[in-house]
């Protein structure tokens, strides 16, 4: 389930970042592309500027710099890297729109391409969609967790809880069957016979007998 989830994670992650580094080659405002923009007009209380931006300048470097960000994170199993470039990229678009509002004094959407445009809308869906694959993944395990994680316990193979073999019945002792009248008392029994009820002589008196008197003198 894991594997699953990091995959799905993955390709939703992808495809963000395409969304993401295509998204200054589209217009964002009228016909002006977003790689026309100077990155340090999103840091201008009065708003963008009508100067045009080379390249390395332009939105497309922050755009670029977040992807690089996304892919070491999807390498890395990070949430938090491709949460972070999601957080980003949804930022930025939102400050450009700040600025450009202030500019042009409103923001509008004409129907013929005029004010917002392609642009503004597929940097905010790669937004979306790094966020979206951060939460999908299930992310990295700590490595103590699997250090100490319980080793699995293989199952048995078939027949390994069978019943075991029954002894064969043992040789009748007729002297170990308490009903039956064969024979004696067996090894076991108590061989002593019923105690005697007959009265033991008592002991002698411990008083001497008198002794007989002697005769009368006749002389």
């Amino acid at each position: 389930m894991a594997t699953l989830r990091n995959a799905i994670g993955s390709l939703v992650a992808l495809a963000g970042v395409v969304a993401v580094v295509w998204s200054p080659f589209r217009p964002w405002y009228g016909d002006r592309r977003g790689k026309d923009y100077l990155v340090v007009d999103l840091f201008r209380a009065d708003g963008v500027t009508g100067d045009h931006a080379r390249l390395a300048g332009s939105l497309f470097a922050p755009m670029l710099i977040t992807a690089l960000v996304t892919l070491m994170g999807l390498v890395l199993r990070s949430r938090l890297l491709v949460g972070l470039t999601g957080l980003v990229i949804l930022a930025l678009t939102v400050l450009w729109a700040v600025r450009q509002g202030q500019a042009a004094g409103s923001l509008t959407v004409g129907a013929r391409g005029e004010g917002l445009n392609t642009g503004v809308a597929t940097a905010a869906v790669g937004g979306a969609a790094l966020l979206l694959a951060a939460l999908v993944m299930p992310g990295r395990r700590p490595r103590h967790a699997d250090a100490f994680a319980p080793a699995p316990i293989p199952e048995p193979p078939p027949g390994a809880y069978a019943a075991a073999p029954e002894p064969p019945p043992a040789a009748y002792d007729p002297y170990s069957d308490p009903s039956s009248t064969r024979g004696g008392p067996g090894p076991y029994d108590d061989p002593q016979e019923p105690y005697d009820t007959q009265p033991l002589p008592s002991p002698p008196s411990a008083t001497p007998p008198p002794w007989p008197t002697p005769p009368p003198d006749t002389r």
